[in-house]
């Protein structure tokens, strides 16, 4: 197996990245809680599901934060590939949590919406300004980040958008104040769920696809196999598996038949080739290649076994 590339990752700013992510986290969960508390006090759903929002996020910048450290533990006997896929796992139970509850909270909209209760607007008002100053520091904070991680990039994005959602609140809790109008509190809830869902569905699908083992969708798996097959030496690609391990890692595995039964040494160079090929044209990082001659079995691409 040669993997003996690949690995160019940066770690320069990781402890600052990490030293932010705190700062958000904590300045979060102030802001998650005191949202909480002041949409039960208030009677506002909208302050509730903007907690929510801000929730999602603590979760999700705490994934980040874990999973960023989590990723360094190295790999042991038991666990061969450490725990490269923390992050993915988390975004799925993330995204899956995120949905259940925005769907809970739509029908608690609805209801409400038939008939709408007396809001507390002050205390909307004064909370929703203390959470969008709140996610702005925050925002400011990861903006750099957010430019070389993806992980980074979707905790500066659920900060961003909450800061969006808070201004809604803020607008929906001056129009209480001042003419009265409690339905927009259902409104605005339904609104933020109905967000929360469409954000939430895109992690799951795309989490799922990497916890499956789906071949990515940059991935052309025939045209690749063409591409080998051109090789002076090879004779046939078959059985062949493409995955993502995590955001970094994209694996390659395939049986290749080569015309003439060449000798080891031989063997490397081609494997080497093979290696250049993939990492510079499809990013494929980690290559793993069984050599056959004259082997009896099938030599189809896909091989269910």
């Amino acid at each position: 197996m040669g993997h003996h590339h690949g690995h160019n990752h940066t770690h320069e700013h990781s402890d600052l990245k990490g030293r932010n992510l705190v700062i958000s986290i904590i300045l979060n969960i102030g802001i998650t809680t005191a949202q909480v508390i002041g949409g039960i006090f208030s009677g506002s759903l909208a302050l509730l599901s903007d907690a929510l929002h801000n929730f999602t996020d603590v979760i999700s910048l705490i994934i980040s934060y874990v999973a960023n450290k989590l990723t360094k533990k190295k790999a042991s006997f038991q666990k061969t590939f450490g725990f490269k896929r923390a992050e993915i796992l988390a975004a799925f139970i993330n995204a899956s949590a995120l949905i259940i509850i925005a769907v809970l909270l739509i029908i608690e909209a609805i209801k409400r919406f038939q008939n709408p209760e007396e809001i507390q607007s002050n205390l909307v008002i004064w909370l929703s300004i203390i959470a969008i100053l709140g996610n702005g520091f925050s925002v400011l904070l990861l903006k750099k980040d957010a430019q070389v991680n993806m992980n980074m990039k979707s905790a500066y994005l659920h900060l961003f958008t909450d800061m969006m959602a808070s201004v809604a609140v803020l607008i929906g809790g001056l129009l209480m104040k001042y003419y009265q109008l409690y339905w927009v509190d259902s409104v605005l809830t339904f609104a933020i769920a109905i967000y929360l869902i469409w954000m939430g569905f895109d992690l799951l699908k795309d989490s799922t696809k990497v916890l499956m083992l789906f071949t990515p969708d940059t991935i052309p798996v025939k045209k690749i196999v063409k591409e080998i097959n051109a090789f002076d030496s090879i004779n046939n690609v078959h059985h062949v598996h493409i995955w993502q391990l995590n955001e970094d890692e994209i694996h390659l595995e395939a049986h290749i038949d080569f015309n003439e039964d060449i000798a080891l040494s031989q063997f490397d160079e081609v494997l080497r080739d093979i290696e250049d090929f993939v990492l510079e044209k499809y990013q494929i990082n980690h290559v793993n290649i069984q050599p056959e001659y004259g082997k009896d079995g099938p030599k189809d691409i896909i091989v269910q076994d």
